[in-house]
């Protein structure tokens, strides 16, 4: 039973109150208390009447307060350009408004209405979602609708559709106690959902007995967790399924009483299993067929098994294959529908799920409807009340991209979004950017590379100044409250669309102004839930005022109750009642390994950042922990290619090519390659990470194979470097240096922990000394405190400094004292002779990088503990890392057990 909510909006003293929202990041969808004093965010709290995260947050969350900004980091007024090239200017709100109306309408005319695209995001709420989807089908009258979040859940989508008969995942949080087995797969948990993960690290703690297998090419901090870990070859996910299918088959671990009564199409797949040997998998996979019958044993021989899985699977040309052929092994053994048991697809965005549900997608409409469907069609326009919606086929994600390079879609609205660096193939997606005759685009933060392609910028409200509400990966509806007023101009995102969209009525259809006469979010979320009655995620009878008093539901709610588990029944929603199961084999993934392009490269997601870090990288704790992007090599692979530690490595695809920092690493297998995918132009030389990547997509999903791409890597070649850092306001400075970025080969703008700016540069020579000197300028060393300069070699090291400590500082050439002034900078001591550091006549002291971020401390207090035989619970006393988050623990530990192996090779 949920928890009761706690009041909307508390008095905690005398000039600071509490507000009731939850957390914009992963799909855990966390409760958070947030701080208020006047009209600034103050603090942000874990809710402990949540029953997402009962008061835990992570990282990310417990730095919300750091990233809410009424400055230039943000988009405080409307802008727009007379024409590409020129320049932007601020116009007023209410003429920006009329000028997206204008260019939609005249698209419309002139080309129809397929014309025009809406790219939207899993970070909108439910309610932006539902007038945006109204605005594109109802008036503007095209399904071409579509989110990023194609981008991470739609395999998980059609996944569920085509086994169970609906995009609902069955099982909920609370499983996570209560299963036997845990079978991760293709997620770093540990990283990507570390509030969930710390429930599962408390469960097994309490119950020893239980199991955990984690399947993954790499040995994250996940993997590390687990009492069994499948490195498989990326790709093969199918075949592995499918070989522990066998084993469970072979063994008898096979439910067929429960697969006789609730399912169909199990003989099909049970032949196509018979050669799918744990042998034959071995040959595929990577793993070692002992693990995969363990695997199989483990999972077949719980009394609960419960899978947890998200983008290794769902980004992939089979993604929707890989879904099915996993939640196979729980149709296949009745681990559905009960405690502990269930196929469960983690969400990655705050409310992928309410978007689906609100049918913000090509391939959806308004409560799991089917836009391919006429009767679905029909039902939708009477419950709007229009005449009818548009049948043609809309356009996903890439699709959408790729109509807008070839001049079919005109203009292209994006809203919370960032493609021109979250997209694969960054070149295609561009170029498709410069091609449109208009793109609008709706945002909230200054420094996302998609502005620089806009005609016209909407500003736009981000948490905490928006109210509605949002779903997570349970199906459990929780209300978000705004906690503060919008700066500027800035207004909540369906304020936007329902303003547009009744000035696109006046143009256009008169009528229909009225389908937009919303007052308040309230009455969009009414008309949403109402839309939904009948359905399987059916909570007609739920709003705002039961949010209120009963605290976050999870659909379907009926009766006045929430539903905690589906299929308990064993009635599945597909036509027959039954589940299905589909014959999937393993195909190959869109490109493959060659003598040119050796190595395989997958990419994910950091404990620290999330997506473009545009919100992430405004909190200085937050770039403690990884401050520059790398390439992760196995160590042979390394050699190999005669690269050291920490060389800059030139990394090649077929689609672009980006030069990294490489560094040795064990957890990725020889032959293989990561690389974070958080990083783009804003803050790099080039495309960013995604000019690698991949943008052949999974057939029924559409998704896009992020998750492989074949590449090549080899010494860059670029032996001048320098590095430099700025005080000051990180946002504000990363604007003024960016345009060093595209002035070297290799170059990044990072903000710290230290706060300021940090600039790195490589060119194959040494720059004249003229553009030297201007970089000089550009970081305020003009006239330097202390400078060591021979400009013929290349060389500038200047250091400005006063009473307040470290003001910037520029290193050219010999960059030994980098670490020293980079410690001096985040608070350490200042050097003893500032002129010897320079001159390299005296060491200064080498920095450590953070580990525990909430608390600050570093590697090298870590392995001091350790050294002094700390154990976990001695170093969180003495020195409080993992007392906050806990999401350091798994590295922790880590470092715990790589400390006794390194004293027995001494």
């Amino acid at each position: 039973m949920d928890m009761p909510m706690a009041r909307r909006i508390d008095i905690i003293s005398e000039d600071t109150r509490e507000v009731a929202s939850i957390c914009c990041y992963c799909g855990t969808g966390c409760g958070v208390r947030v701080q208020v004093r006047g009209d600034a965010v103050v603090g942000v709290r874990g809710d402990a009447s949540h029953p997402a995260n009962r008061g835990r947050l992570c990282s990310k969350g417990l730095a919300l307060a750091d990233t809410v900004r009424r400055d230039g980091a943000r988009v405080l007024s409307a802008r727009a350009r007379e024409a590409r090239g020129q320049p932007m200017q601020d116009i007023a709100l209410a003429y920006a408004l009329d000028l997206a109306a204008d260019r939609l309408a005249g698209a419309i005319a002139r080309h129809g209405p397929d014309s025009v695209g809406f790219y939207l995001s899993g970070q909108l709420l439910t309610e932006d979602y539902a007038v945006f989807n109204k605005l594109a089908r109802a008036l503007a009258g095209t399904n071409n609708i579509d989110t990023n979040s194609r981008l991470c859940m739609s395999s998980a989508v059609s996944g569920y559709k085509r086994t169970l008969g609906a995009d609902a995942p069955p099982a909920c949080y609370e499983d996570l106690e209560l299963a036997d087995t845990v079978l991760i797969a293709g997620s770093n948990m540990a990283y990507a959902h570390p509030v969930l993960f710390r429930r599962l690290e408390a469960a097994r703690a309490s119950r020893p007995g239980m199991k955990v297998i984690a399947v993954d090419p790499r040995r994250t901090d996940t993997a590390a967790f687990a009492d069994l870990h499948l490195p498989l070859t990326p790709g093969s996910d199918v075949a592995l399924f499918n070989a522990m299918l066998n084993v469970m088959l072979r063994e008898g671990l096979v439910d067929e009483d429960y697969i006789r009564r609730h399912t169909e199409g199990f003989d099909t797949l049970r032949a196509r299993v018979q050669a799918v040997t744990p042998e034959a998998a071995q040959r595929l996979c990577g793993v070692p067929a002992r693990d995969i019958v363990q695997a199989a044993r483990w999972f077949g021989e719980a009394g609960a098994a419960l899978s947890l899985y998200t983008m290794g699977l769902n980004q992939s040309v089979a993604g929707t294959d890989k879904n099915a052929a996993l939640i196979h092994l729980h149709l296949a053994t009745g681990q559905i529908g009960r405690p502990g048991a269930g196929p469960f697809s983690l969400t990655g965005q705050p409310n992928a799920m309410g978007g689906r549900e609100a049918g913000g997608m090509a391939t959806l409409l308004p409560g799991h409807r089917d836009p391919a469907s006429a009767a679905d069609r029909a039902e939708v326009a009477r419950l709007w009340g229009v005449d009818s919606l548009p049948d043609a086929p809309g356009a996903t994600a890439m699709d959408m991209f790729d109509a807008v390079l070839e001049g079919r879609i005109k203009v292209l609205w994006i809203a919370a979004t960032n493609p021109a660096q979250s997209l694969p193939d960054q070149a295609r997606v561009r170029a498709a950017l410069e091609r449109a005759e208009f793109v609008i685009v709706q945002e909230a933060y200054a420094g996302t590379e998609t502005l620089a392609y806009a005609d016209l910028i909407l500003p736009a409200a981000t948490w905490p100044e928006k109210s509605g509400t949002v779903t997570n990966s349970e199906r459990r509806i929780s209300r978000v409250r705004a906690a503060i007023a919008p700066p500027g101009d800035a207004q909540p995102d369906w304020r936007l669309a329902q303003a547009v969209a009744r000035r696109l009525a006046a143009r256009m259809a008169p009528a229909k102004a009225d389908l937009f006469a919303y007052r308040d979010e309230g009455e969009v979320f009414a008309e949403h839930a109402r839309m939904t009655a009948g359905r399987d995620l059916d909570y007609s009878a739920l709003d705002y005022g039961t949010l209120a008093q009963r605290g976050p539901q999870q659909w379907p709610y009926r009766h006045g109750q929430g539903t905690a588990r589906l299929y308990a029944d064993g009635i599945f929603p597909t036509p027959s009642g039954r589940a299905r199961f589909c014959d999937v084999s393993w195909r190959p993934t869109a490109e493959t390994t060659s003598e040119e392009f050796p190595l395989q490269l997958t990419t994910g997601r950091l404990r620290d950042h999330w997506h473009t870090m545009a919100r992430t990288s405004l909190a200085r704790a937050l770039t403690q922990h990884v401050e520059e992007p790398w390439v992760s090599l196995h160590p042979d692979d390394m050699r190999r290619l005669d690269l050291a530690p920490g060389a800059l490595a030139r990394l090649h695809s077929r689609r672009g090519s980006l030069v990294l920092p490489a560094q040795p690493d064990d957890a990725v297998r020889p032959g293989q390659a990561f690389v974070p995918m958080h990083w783009g132009s804003a803050f790099m030389a080039g495309l960013g990470v995604n000019a690698l990547t991949n943008p052949a997509t999974d057939p029924l999903s559409r998704q896009p194979e992020l998750k492989f791409s074949a590449v090549r890597a080899e010494p860059a070649g670029l032996p001048w470097q320098a590095a430099a850092w700025r005080q000051g306001d990180g946002a504000a400075l990363r604007a003024d240096l960016a345009p060093w970025l595209r002035r070297f080969d290799y170059a990044v703008v990072l903000p710290t922990g230290a706060g300021g700016v940090r600039l790195r540069v490589a060119s194959r020579a040494a720059p004249d000394p003229a553009l030297l000197h201007e970089l000089a300028e550009a970081l305020d060393l003009r006239r330097p405190d202390v400078a060591y300069d021979d400009p013929a070699r290349g060389t500038l090291r200047r250091v400005s400094a006063g009473q307040d400590g470290l003001r910037a500082f520029l290193l050219t050439g010999d960059l030994r004292a980098q670490d020293a002034l980079l410690a001096w900078a985040g608070g350490g001591e200042a050097p003893a002779s500032i002129a010897a550091l320079l001159m390299g006549r005296v060491a200064g002291p080498a920095r450590s990088r953070t580990v525990c971020v909430c608390i600050g401390v570093s590697e090298a207090a870590i392995l001091g503990g350790i050294a002094r035989g700390c154990d976990l619970a001695a170093l969180k006393e003495t020195l409080g890392c993992g007392t906050g988050c806990g999401s350091c623990v798994p590295e922790i530990q880590s470092l715990m057990a790589r400390r006794p192996a390194a004293q027995a090779l001494a």
